[in-house]
């Protein structure tokens, strides 16, 4: 019986089948975008499989950056789209709020910063920053300490451009080391290597590779991490680098094209054959036409007046949907990129706008983290070391190394239709689905403050014996281009 229950041992049968066969197979049997064939082969001939830092190699880097300057500096659009982007994310600066259980403090410590902020400029520095990662892909700024700033805290924030942050001894062996920043063996940045000079100045051309080693403390590096291990950044406009081209190259041949047509009155042809009965006309000869008046052409031609074709219909078209492609990878509406809305009605116009604030609020946060926390948190040790500047308190806190919580508004998004927007206010505010100091976010206001200035302002009127119908603005009468021309 156990004989019968074993297998029967058999030869195994030869097979002819090889390895390229066998692969041939799983390929036909995968996915129809890994397949390879005369069609797509040019196409994809460029995808590699590079890693993150090899593939923002220093010498690509610095083609985008110089092809993204470039464009921006000689394209309108391109120049646009990038400052609209800056004033959009950054607009009039962020304000501080703090979070701690003393209001007195914290209003002290909010003025002393936001006084600080704006002696040094910090929201056009943040500005600057924006429109430089969207076309260098990525800034530098070093904390230091400057004795000619006003005020009694000294520091200040010096801005520095991508080409200044590289090692130009950098070995290909050091694997804790990307061009310019050097990692510990977790991956956080240790030391930044500064050039003594900007490699595109003629001034510091002879400090060539002569850098200095800054801290990572230091240093803020704003950039856009796209792949997992990217350690440097690309510019953000770099898929649409072409299609800027291409935009002002058709415009160029469209005026080109028009022009050319417009440098010919008309043209002499005939109709007769070769060697046929028409006199003789000196090829290519011009002749001089005098306005309002009749003319006699050589026998057997005809004159016909040059059709100027340019611009065609489809040249708007075009640049609407050219324009479209470019501001969809800054997530930017058509209307936004353009400057236009004509095309646009209510509700589209409020429905392409949605994607792009939650956008710019994605911006925001990620900026103060990167940016205002480390500024915010440098500031604080510099203030610790000026006396009575900081609450004893606070200085308590921070001299142990304990971070204040605290929040950062933005400017708010105006709408459309503020009576819609203010009757759908109040009814959030009647259903208890949010909060005053939500509504006042949404404008970029701090609920405190607003509700600190309007009981100030309820307790005067009061004072005066005004109501809130006699104490409200007056609205403009009568036409206000008659007024300002009056």
């Amino acid at each position: 019986m156990l004989g019968l229950l074993r297998p029967k041992a058999t030869t195994p049968a030869k097979t002819h089948t090889k390895r390229g066969d066998v692969l041939r197979r799983v390929m036909r049997a995968g996915f129809d975008s890994a397949i390879t064939n005369d069609g797509n082969r040019r196409h994809w001939a460029h995808a590699d499989g590079l890693s993150a830092d090899a593939a923002a190699s220093p010498e690509v880097r610095r083609v985008l950056r110089n092809r993204a300057r470039y464009e921006t500096a000689n394209n309108a659009y391109a120049k646009g789209i990038v400052l609209t982007l800056a004033n959009d994310v950054v607009g009039t600066g962020p304000r501080l709020q703090l979070l701690t259980d003393d209001d007195a403090a914290n209003e002290r410590i909010e003025q002393a910063f936001m006084a600080w902020a704006k002696t040094v400029g910090l929201p056009e520095m943040l500005r600057t920053m924006r429109a430089a990662r969207a076309t260098d892909g990525e800034v530098f700024g070093v904390l230091v300490n400057n004795p000619s700033l006003p005020g009694r805290v000294k520091l200040d924030l010096r801005l520095l451009e991508a080409d200044q942050v590289t090692t130009p001894d950098l070995s290909i062996l050091d694997d804790g080391a990307v061009d310019g920043i050097v990692f510990d063996a977790f991956g956080n940045p240790v030391e930044y290597h500064i050039l003594k000079g900007h490699p595109g100045d003629a001034r510091s051309g002879y400090l060539g590779v002569e850098y200095d080693r800054v801290p990572a403390a230091s240093v803020i590096h704003y950039y856009r991490t796209d792949r997992p291990g990217q350690s440097r950044g690309i510019p953000d406009i770099t898929p649409a680098l072409p299609l800027f081209a291409q935009l002002r190259r058709y415009t160029l041949a469209v005026i080109a094209a028009a022009e050319t047509a417009a440098d010919f009155a008309g043209i002499l042809y005939t109709d007769a054959p070769a060697n046929g009965e028409a006199e003789s006309v000196e090829p290519m000869d011009t002749i001089e036409l005098e306005a309002r008046s009749l003319l006699t052409m050589p026998g057997g031609w005809k004159m016909a007046q040059v059709q100027a074709e340019q611009p065609s219909t489809t040249y708007a078209e075009f640049k609407r949907e050219i324009l479209s492609e470019i501001a969809r990878c800054l997530n930017m509406p058509f209307n936004v990129a353009a400057g236009n809305s004509s095309g646009y009605n209510y509700a589209s116009g409020r429905l392409d706008h949605q994607t792009y604030f939650k956008s710019i609020r994605v911006e925001q946060e990620h900026l103060a983290r990167v940016t205002l926390d480390r500024v915010l948190g440098a500031w604080l040790r510099e203030a610790v070391l000026v006396s009575d500047l900081l609450p004893l308190r606070q200085r308590t806190l921070i001299a142990r190394g304990e971070a204040l919580p605290h929040q950062w508004f933005w400017d708010g998004t105006e709408h459309v239709d503020p009576a819609k927007e203010a009757s759908a206010q109040a009814t959030r505010l009647a259903s208890n689905t949010t909060t005053l100091a939500s509504e006042y976010a949404r404008q970029g206001r701090d609920w405190e403050t607003e509700l600190r200035q309007r009981a100030k302002e309820v307790a005067l009127m009061t004072e005066l014996g005004l109501t809130a119908e006699q104490a409200r603005p007056l609205a403009p009468t009568g036409n206000t281009e008659d007024d300002n021309a009056d």
